[in-house]
């Protein structure tokens, strides 16, 4: 005897992502290779979903991270993101530490929402994910909760929703006040990238895009 299998519920985040929680990262660095160059700044935002299936912020995690030992750094870049590394103000931690943590907040995240792993959310993706693996490696960081190559660049996502893949353009295109003085803030632009994913995916489901019509 056959029996109907009960109907996938979308509003739950095991179900809209295929089992991936959404994590939205921004690094702060020292030049753009991530085998050599220093991660200085990271933050990471979790997601979660109300009932009615849209998408919110939800857990955050920023730090300041010390330079790894014969870590490059280029100035060019310490002008861009303002960063100085020898302020004790900024009270950077180990890597070993920084990482560790992070990995903590997602790995709880993930379990709480019954996903089966965690997916990077970033602006021009490639770049982050290859900084949080380079450093990952550089530890030897146990139980990373990432997908090893899945992501979700929302670069590439606002460039389809609204013809804008600068960031700042793309949340003033979503009605997203962004501050400009503020930019280059790992913390900062974090939560401005996940407002904007959020705002991508919610439009998304009030046009009707998803979840598929025939199990709203």
């Amino acid at each position: 005897m056959t029996t109907l299998s009960e109907p996938i519920n979308y509003n739950l985040m095991k179900h809209r992502f295929r089992g991936y929680l959404p994590v939205v990262i921004d690094v702060e660095t020292a030049g753009l290779n991530a085998q050599t160059d220093a991660l200085l700044e990271i933050a990471a935002i979790t997601l979660k979903m109300d009932e009615q299936g849209y998408l919110l912020l939800d857990q955050q995690y920023h730090c300041h991270v010390q330079p790894f030992e014969g870590a490059n750094i280029n100035p060019d870049s310490l002008k861009v993101n303002g960063i100085d590394i020898d302020n004790p103000l900024r009270g950077a931690i180990p890597e070993t530490i920084a990482i560790t943590e992070m990995f903590k907040m997602v790995r709880k995240a993930v379990r709480d929402n019954g996903c089966q792993r965690a997916v990077i959310v970033a602006h021009n993706a490639t770049f982050d994910q290859a900084f949080l693996q380079a450093t990952a490696k550089r530890i030897n960081a146990k139980r990373d909760p990432f997908h090893p190559f899945a992501m979700f660049d929302t670069a590439t996502l606002a460039g389809f929703m609204y013809g804008q893949t600068v960031l700042v353009k793309a949340c003033q295109a979503a009605n997203i006040s962004f501050d400009g003085k503020q930019a280059h803030s790992a913390l900062y632009d974090t939560e401005r990238t996940a407002e904007l994913f959020c705002t991508m995916v919610n439009r998304l489901k009030d046009l009707g895009g998803f979840p598929p019509a025939a199990n709203n």
